[in-house]
């Protein structure tokens, strides 16, 4: 899988992440420009959509799967995926500790063509969350992320195909909700996989946020210009 090789170290029988692969993977693959992925961060951590795309490298798409993230991941941090039975597995550290759960059922492809396209295509949308989707959502519950400290924390994501001979499968925002209570809120952004204007498939990306803030255009034009200003800068 050449062209995923150089935004992860792979040792074999463990894997990690130094923080110019982890960045760059957000920034250049993702167009995901969360400053908690930032090469100088005090808070670093590697993205959740790079680990997913490491777990289909290594095991291939399943026709359903669910993942749970754990924890965040720091850079230098060696990992492997450890089975628990025929259907579970998850991302664990040299300590046991639990940074992804990973539940699988049905057939399995590993076509590398297809879990390329997959993970390109799940990455970009996943990765242009915000301001695409979730500003308008905001905007009708009257809140915003905090422009100098988002909270937007990426909880689980469910994938479900009706078939695996897919070659071109391309995927599509559907339904989205948001709800708000005070400082903290959630999100469901739901998707379609379509292949020649045919469904085939399902998911859904589940985050919780804090910091929510009362809604102030001129904030969410700051903090939008400046994310469209570091697209634009990779183009």
């Amino acid at each position: 899988m050449t062209f995923l090789q150089k935004y992860f170290t792979d040792a074999g029988n463990s894997f990690s992440f130094t923080r110019q692969q982890a960045s760059d993977f957000a920034k250049k693959v993702a167009g995901d420009h969360n400053p908690l992925h930032n090469v100088d961060a005090s808070r670093f951590c590697v993205p959740g959509d790079l680990l997913f795309s490491v777990v289909l490298i290594k095991g291939g798409i399943s026709q359903r799967m669910h993942f749970d993230f754990a924890g965040m991941v720091s850079d230098g941090v060696p990992l492997k995926i450890v089975h628990s039975g025929e259907n579970d597995s998850a991302i664990q550290d040299e300590n046991g500790k639990e940074y992804l759960k990973i539940h699988r059922e049905g057939d399995v492809s590993t076509d590398e063509d297809l879990i390329r396209r997959l993970i390109c295509q799940y990455v970009e949308f996943s990765g242009h969350t915000y301001p695409d989707i979730m500003v308008p959502l905001l905007a009708e519950k009257n809140v915003m992320l905090n422009p100098d400290r988002p909270i937007a924390i990426y909880k689980s994501m469910t994938l479900s195909l009706d078939r695996l001979d897919l070659h071109e499968p391309a995927l599509e925002s559907s339904q989205t909700t948001l709800t708000a209570e005070g400082k903290k809120g959630s999100t469901h952004l739901e998707f379609d996989l379509t292949e020649r204007g045919e469904q085939v498939g399902h998911g859904d990306k589940y985050m919780v946020l804090g910091g929510l803030m009362p809604f102030v255009q001129s904030e969410v034009d700051r903090m939008t210009a400046r994310l469209r200003g570091l697209q634009d800068a990779l183009i």
